[in-house]
């Protein structure tokens, strides 16, 4: 006699309707609304030989073939915490270290638990602008400082002047918004990450992870008068 087994050891019935949702609104349903936890791995021992492992796919993917599941609510004294949310934060706390390891895990979890997307300094433009101003009746103007003396001949004398210069700068800095930036796109190479891994393990019981995404680069539109990208 053949038996089937699913997920979670019981007989096969019928199939329930799952949620379809992106990978950022799965992400805040498991950390914000079911307050899934990150169970990071320890650091490894460097006295202690370490032999080769294999990784959270894989072994997600070993549960499932032998009808395992995945242990929840421990976080959660006297309530549940879904098993999808737990399965989800068991993928993000594996992230791999060339997508940034735990400090991603961290962030990903953070910002989906705050329901926020990276701030990607939308619309900052870098403008030069006085270190520092001073107001008075005649209102404001910005604070020159002495940069250096010439010697110049005026009314037949020789006089020591002051060369007075206003001292600028970059605000916000153009490094700053590059920077905002590189950490908006290293957060979506960690989400398109998160979402492979959920639609290849397909373990989720009640959620469905769909293929959208957060836009890749919001900054960049398209000028439609060229046809060129411009960035924001």
């Amino acid at each position: 006699m053949k038996y089937e087994r699913n997920l979670h050891g019981r007989t096969a019935g019928p199939k329930r309707a799952k949620h379809s949702k992106s990978v950022q609104q799965t992400l805040e349903w498991a950390f914000r609304v079911e307050h899934a936890q990150l169970e990071l791995p320890e650091p490894p021992d460097p006295e202690r030989r370490q032999g080769f492992g294999f990784g959270l796919e894989y072994v997600l993917i070993q549960r499932a073939a032998l009808g395992c599941k995945v242990d929840g609510g421990q976080h959660k004294i006297g309530s549940y915490i879904h098993e999808d949310a737990e399965l989800i934060a068991a993928i993000v706390a594996a992230m791999p270290d060339n997508l940034g390891g735990k400090r991603m895990a961290i962030r990903v979890a953070e910002l989906a638990r705050a329901g926020l997307t990276p701030d990607w300094m939308p619309g900052a433009v870098p403008r030069c602008v006085p270190v520092e101003t001073k107001r008075n009746q005649h209102g404001e103007r910005a604070s020159a400082v002495v940069v250096g003396t010439e010697r110049m001949l005026s009314r037949g004398k020789w006089r020591t002047v002051e060369l007075m210069a206003c001292p600028v700068i970059w605000r916000p800095h153009p490094e700053q918004i590059a920077s905002a930036r590189r950490g908006y796109e290293d957060w979506w190479q960690a989400l398109d990450w998160v979402r492979d891994g959920l639609l290849a393990g397909s373990m989720l019981r009640d959620l469905e992870v769909t293929a959208t995404m957060p836009k890749v680069r919001p900054w960049a539109v398209m000028n439609s008068s060229s046809g060129r990208i411009v960035q924001l």
